[in-house]
């Protein structure tokens, strides 16, 4: 057999090897050492391929494909650079345990290292960012089985125990592909489930643990981020056996498609800064740190609390120096294992708690409609009201993961809310929500402008994907997180070396890729333009420009009222 064939016989047994383990999505980038691995996802019809031009862009868009399908995704790309190009996916993957799978082209090893043309050392370039990694044979005869396993076990390493990206580096000799008279017709891998690792609970120390959960009678429950979300009703029926307060980060599933009068917190990043909290004597935390610098602060403080972490295997999610124990289990299991242990929370506990957020929650609301200038807090308070059920909401990081924390609240219907907290990079939004959009769901999300500068590639995939993705940019001309930070006292500095105003025009970068834009400048400009993109969503560019230092002292004031208000609660 030719090595064009031995190419083509090779990379279609790995492409096979992933739709047999329910791989169904791959994201391919433009390159000529990947030709094999290119012709064997177009030639067949199990895995819908999406082309993205730019490999970090594609990183990205797989990461937020793999998120929202919950499958993992395969990405293709060429040899030298590109790889490298991957690897702040790859990082953000590694660390929101997105399961995505890197198909990296290469060349023979009788080429690297001796100066042959885009040639680095790939081979495990990720190291420990990712779950597995391996450095596949030239393909020759007999290869093919060892291709399709090593497809097969990529997608296990993806999702067992702790999921997370894999590396599978696939060296190519030329010739790479054969004549068109002689390539061969398009082929049906034969498509399969995805593995379903089963996680047990291990009953000693959920004994060990319910023990601590008897004794407790200031119980708290925090729920922080959670790729997927974590499980809202095993959850809420553990809170009413403890009698415990859920504090819930917006990223946690717990935010919107709860009932109401469910005892889920969402305002107590804004009154946790200022006002003393009823301190718990048993924390219970599920998912990673959570967004709020304030009750990040209030975990490591509360020492003399007993702190109980929930985490799969292998995942120690524990910045805040507490010690807590461990408890190794899927975060439902763990819930419904502990549901089961009685527990006598102190009369009023959880409702203090409760009673407090909601006093601040109705200020955050009013604060936020008060008629000003445009207040970037604003934009979630109107998205909670507009997007459909069953959309997506994907939040920058910085300023809009922050707000979306203090002033999107909670709401009935269904609404998956996510965002690359994982690295808390600004760069890759868009396409991370592109990739969400690519899985047939309206998606909306927020960024800065600095954060729309970095990922302006996205909006080349959103066109020509035809993404249902709306895409809002905060226009404050810089970064306006940086106002809240030391660096902002040093004036002769702070606005060229961290504000960083980019003076970019939002509106000239959709026209650069034929988008439709709308500056929204009033509120009832932006309400339209969100309802016209929920009747028919596409690709469209929403600018919202704010006034950097006007929104610092907005944010005060708000702040300033949700803590007042929680106070005469609290010192009641």
């Amino acid at each position: 057999m030719s090595v064009a064939r031995e190419n083509t016989a090779a990379a279609r047994a790995l492409i096979g090897g992933l739709a047999a383990s329910g791989v169904r999505h791959a994201v391919v980038t433009p390159g000529s050492r990947s030709t094999p691995l290119v012709f064997a996802l177009a030639d067949q019809c199990v895995i819908t391929p999406y082309l993205v031009i730019d490999e970090r862009s594609a990183g990205f868009f797989a990461l937020g494909l793999a998120r929202k399908s919950g499958r993992p995704v395969a990405i293709a790309c060429t040899s030298g650079t590109a790889v490298a190009n991957l690897f702040p996916a790859v990082a953000e993957a590694n660390l929101s345990r997105v399961p995505i799978i890197a198909l990296t082209a290469d060349r023979p090893p009788r080429l690297r290292e001796v100066g042959a043309a885009q040639t680095i050392d790939q081979v495990h370039l990720f190291g420990r960012h990712v779950r597995w990694s391996v450095d596949l044979p030239v393909p020759g005869p007999g290869a093919a089985a060892a291709f399709q396993a090593a497809g097969t076990r990529a997608v296990q390493a993806s999702v067992a125990g702790l999921p997370g990206p894999v590396q599978v580096n696939v060296p190519f000799d030329e010739p790479l592909v054969e004549p068109p008279a002689d390539h061969p017709a398009p082929y049906e891998p034969t498509p399969g489930d995805l593995p379903a690792p089963q996680l047990g609970v291990p009953e000693r120390l959920v004994e060990y643990v319910a023990e601590r959960v008897r004794a407790a009678r200031r119980p708290l429950i925090i729920a922080g981020p959670e790729t997927g979300g974590l499980p809202a009703e095993p959850l809420l029926r553990l809170a009413e056996t403890l009698g415990a307060p859920i504090l819930a980060d917006p990223l946690s599933g717990l935010r919107a498609g709860v009932p109401d009068g469910a005892p889920v917190l969402d305002a107590f990043d804004a009154w946790l800064r200022s006002v003393p909290s009823p301190t718990p004597d048993f924390v219970l935390r599920f998912g990673a740190a959570p967004t709020s610098k304030a009750l990040n602060q209030l975990l490591g403080g509360w020492s003399d609390a007993v702190h109980v972490l929930v985490d799969l295997p292998g995942g120690y999610r524990e910045p805040n120096g507490t010690g807590s124990i461990v408890l190794t289990a899927s975060p439902a299991a763990a819930a419904e294992a502990l549901a089961a242990v009685p527990a006598q929370a102190e009369a009023g506990w959880r409702e203090r708690w409760l009673e407090a957020d909601r006093a601040a929650r109705a200020a955050l609301d009013a604060a936020s409609r008060e008629p000003c200038e445009l207040f970037e807090g604003r934009v979630f308070t109107e998205l909670r009201d507009l997007l459909p059920p069953g959309a997506t909401l994907v939040a920058g990081n910085s300023m809009p993961v922050r707000d979306l924390d203090n002033f999107f609240g909670l709401r009935r219907e269904p609404l998956d809310i996510a965002a690359n907290r994982g690295a808390n990079g600004i760069d890759g939004v868009i396409s991370s929500a592109a990739g969400a959009a690519a899985a047939a769901v309206p998606t909306a999300v927020v960024v800065g402008d600095v954060s729309f500068l970095h990922d302006l590639n996205a909006l080349w995939a959103a066109r020509e994907h035809r993404l249902p993705l709306l895409i809002i940019v905060v226009n404050n001309d810089g970064g306006g997180i940086f106002h809240y930070l030391p660096q902002a006292a040093h004036t002769d500095a702070f606005e060229r070396w961290f504000a960083t105003p980019p003076g970019i025009e939002p509106g000239r970068a959709a026209a650069l890729f034929d988008l439709p834009f709308c500056r929204a400048e009033s509120w009832p400009a932006f309400r339209e333009a969100v309802e016209g993109w929920v009747r028919n969503p596409g690709p469209f560019v929403v600018e919202v420009r704010t006034d950097r230092r006007a929104n610092v002292a907005m944010h005060q004031r708000a702040w300033t009222a949700a803590a007042r208000a929680a106070a005469e609660v609290v010192n009641r």
